[in-house]
């Protein structure tokens, strides 16, 4: 395996001990800091009985403690598995019942290391006690990382969420086509993390691959138009990575007195980035912005790459080095470029298996290639084109909705006898949650209050915002919902 991410962050720290590697409003943490943090909290974990290979949840946002506990988990060579702060108290819990870590983590605890103590009042939830050494305990040498470094958590297409499991390997290939084609990075770039580190496109494109080769991470811990400006003004970013939706409010807001001369390249993921989009952001801002495509169980397999100078209008780029592609129809057969078929990525920054499903995990991996469910054609230049979605994935955002998961919420109301969840196009969001609802014999509901009752029970991101009430669900003579009619 190359030299781990914790190794050469270790290395950095050592020969520019007092450069910035994380700044934010009102603070910065150089990296002989963050080393020395990172330390001081595996010290802690250490004592609480954390061990090579054990799995430990982290429930913070984009704040330094993020960096921090991270860290500190694999300096310990534990599996650690960022939790997105949006999901609410029973999504969380859902979750933290497939894995199971050691310890849940969350900013606070790690944030009294900042004040010179040993952690603040937060939640350091375990089933093991054991004493927390005093502040600043220094450890012994970092032990070699086991296998697995990171649990990233998606929904799943059956509704439940899933865990891929990514080994150290895959992480710091991946990070390392983050920093070099992809983004072309060098220390002297200064990154924007507004996207959030729980996910893997912030947190490889804005947080790992910046502090592999030794540039500064600029945080933003959550994103408005006037914030992102600021911070692009304040820290002299060069690198702004983020969705569609992120470059269009940025567009929508006065940017006239924005100063962004300092960025050299935005990226853009996640979700798809309309090519007007993309043309516009650039005659107003004289910014490129690179488009890409990734999966959380793929850590980014296809772009345009930073130097490349060739675009297309539909086209998502091509893979990365390493990468390889394969164009398939309903049989398993190779199809020629031009052909549209089932996408096919074999990638040596995938995933090993979801957590806990062996089932769900063949699949979608055979013979080390995954089925992304995206519909595609290539062409003779190697450029990929996302024609469609096999699977029913929506994007909102850039954040990934399955609708069985909504369905099975909304079937949760009393009133509710069935349920069906579709995507329909926004002009900003890509695509937005629509539900289409019956209720049972003699019982009412409004869509508002059916509304209501998703929004108290999903991420802001998942619940719909058009709610229908049908007196019936159309069907195909099998029984089949037919979500294509209920889309029209």
């Amino acid at each position: 395996m190359a030299e781990s991410f914790v190794r050469r962050l270790e290395a950095s720290a050592r020969r520019t001990p007092d450069k910035p590697a994380l700044v934010w409003e009102g603070g910065a943490v150089t990296f002989d800091e963050l080393d020395r943090r990172a330390d001081a909290f595996a010290a802690i974990l250490e004592a609480k009985g954390v061990q090579p290979g054990d799995r430990i949840a982290l429930a913070i946002g984009n704040h330094w403690a993020f960096a921090v506990a991270l860290l500190a988990g694999w300096k310990l060579g534990a599996t650690v598995a960022p939790l997105d702060p949006l999901l609410k108290a029973d999504e969380r819990a859902e979750i933290l019942a497939d894995l199971r870590p050691t310890l849940l983590i969350d900013a606070a605890i790690v944030g009294g290391l900042g004040r010179g103590g040993a952690g603040g009042p937060g939640r350091l939830r375990h089933p093991r006690r054991g004493p927390t050494p005093p502040s600043g305990s220094p450890r012994a040498a970092t032990p070699e990382p086991v296998h697995a470094g990171l649990i990233l958590y998606t929904s799943g297409s059956t509704g439940r969420p899933k865990g891929a499991v990514l080994s150290h390997a895959a992480l710091e290939l991946a990070i390392e086509s983050w920093a070099g084609p992809v983004m072309a990075l060098t220390h002297a770039d200064v990154v924007l993390a507004t996207l959030p580190l729980a996910h893997s496109f912030g947190l490889n494109g804005a947080l790992l691959a910046p502090l592999l080769v030794g540039g500064t991470v600029a945080l933003v811990e959550r994103f408005a138009p006037e914030t992102v400006v600021e911070a692009i003004r304040r820290h002299r970013v060069t690198v702004f990575p983020g969705v569609a939706t992120m470059f269009r409010r940025l567009l929508d807001a006065d940017l006239a007195a924005a100063d962004l001369s300092s960025v050299r390249i935005g990226v853009s993921g996640a979700a798809p980035c309309p090519w007007d989009l993309a043309q516009e952001w650039r005659a107003r801002t004289g910014i490129r912005i690179v488009r890409g495509y990734g999966m959380t169980e793929l850590f980014r397999p296809i772009s345009y790459q930073a130097m490349d100078p060739i675009e297309s209008p539909d086209a998502i780029g091509r893979p990365v080095p390493g990468v390889e592609i394969r164009i398939v129809d309903d049989t398993g057969r190779h199809l020629p470029n031009g052909a549209v078929g089932e996408l096919l990525i074999k990638s040596p920054s995938a995933m090993e298996s979801y957590v806990n499903a062996p089932e769900e995990t063949r699949e979608v991996l055979v013979d080390g290639w995954f089925s992304t469910g995206d519909l595609a054609t290539v062409n003779a230049d190697g450029l990929v084109t996302i024609v469609g979605r096999k699977r029913e994935r929506i994007l909102r955002g850039g954040y990934s909705v399955f609708p069985p998961e909504v369905e099975a919420v909304l079937l949760a109301h009393p009133a509710v006898a069935e349920a069906a969840v579709v995507g329909m196009p926004h002009p900003e969001l890509g695509e937005d949650v629509a539900a289409f609802v019956t209720l049972r014999p003699g019982l009412t509901a409004t869509p508002d209050e059916l509304v209501t009752h998703c929004r108290d029970r999903l991420a802001a991101f998942k619940y719909p915002r058009q709610l229908t009430v049908l007196d019936a669900l159309p069907r195909s003579p099998t029984g089949k919902v037919l979500k294509s009619h209920l889309r029209r």
